[in-house]
């Protein structure tokens, strides 16, 4: 740095002349700040299993214009693998389901026949030939049904039926 000389003749106050200092250099302009919502959106969804309880992932992007938001979508993905949030979030969900002792009416749910169905044991394995069977509850009754998908109801095992006692049996 230099320092002007205190016995120069002149004011310093006077205006400096570009050639006294250095010009100053540009600073690249940013574009501006939009101010309205961004109006594109990528959703992403990422399921780690076929049943109901597995865990999703479900992130998203928000961009103004195509393009924008799709390279939002690739950083984002990349973001998460090289970070180790997918892996993350599965070693949650893991230590989440093996703390679960599950509560009173708790029971696994899958989709049978367009509907949401949920399979209750009661601490029991009921199986059959064909494998394990279905719990379905009518609230005035509940039966444990075959587990061969697709036979004829001819060819299915008989369904056990709740008892007075709480116990299941074919009639």
């Amino acid at each position: 740095m230099t320092y002007d000389d205190p016995f120069a003749d002149k004011s310093p106050w006077d205006e400096p002349t570009p050639t006294e200092t250095e010009t100053p250099q540009e600073k690249p302009m940013t574009p501006p700040i939009p101010t309205t919502p961004a109006p594109f959106k990528i959703g992403f969804t990422f399921k780690s299993g076929p049943g109901f309880e597995a865990p999703w992932m479900t992130p998203a992007v928000y961009g103004h214009d195509a393009e924008e938001t799709a390279t939002r979508g690739a950083e984002l993905l990349n973001a998460m693998k090289h970070v180790g949030l997918i892996d993350l979030t599965a070693k949650a969900a893991q230590y989440t389901h093996e703390q679960y002792m599950g509560g009173a009416g708790a029971a696994p749910k899958r989709f049978e026949n367009g509907k949401v169905v949920a399979s209750k044991t009661n601490g029991s394995d009921y199986t059959c030939d064909h494998g394990q069977r279905t719990f379905k509850d009518g609230g005035s009754w509940a039966a444990y049904f075959c587990g061969g998908r697709g036979l004829d109801k001819s060819e299915q095992c008989p369904p056990l039926w709740r008892q007075k006692d709480g116990s299941f049996r074919a009639k």
